[in-house]
């Protein structure tokens, strides 16, 4: 081998440019990870068991709670988790129908 075939050092625009490269790659190797560890972390968190906020003219029967909540004009429904699904007057909150889910 003689001193032509020998690499010289690279130019000054290639060193930045190698350096710039090999940042961008860590930059993204770490944003993969802080994505990953995000994903796990809200994935694996348990929902709160603490139920349906209702709203506060609504009494549910005793041993009942609440799973699915929605309202209508002049109406709420409650899905409970006996199987029933209640329907309540908006304006008194008094119930007015009762309906198994078979």
């Amino acid at each position: 081998m003689t001193d032509k075939d020998a690499p010289g050092p690279l130019p000054r625009e290639l060193r930045f440019l190698k350096r710039l490269v090999t940042a961008l790659t860590g930059v993204m190797i770490a944003g993969l990870l802080i994505i990953i560890v995000l994903l796990v972390t809200r994935l694996t968190q348990i929902p709160e068991q603490a139920g349906i906020a209702l709203p506060e003219t609504i009494a549910l029967p005793e041993g009942t709670r609440a799973t699915a909540f929605t309202q209508g004009q002049g109406w709420y429904a409650i899905v409970t988790d006996t199987g029933e699904i209640l329907i309540y007057d908006a304006q008194t909150g008094a119930l007015r129908q009762r309906i198994a889910i078979e």
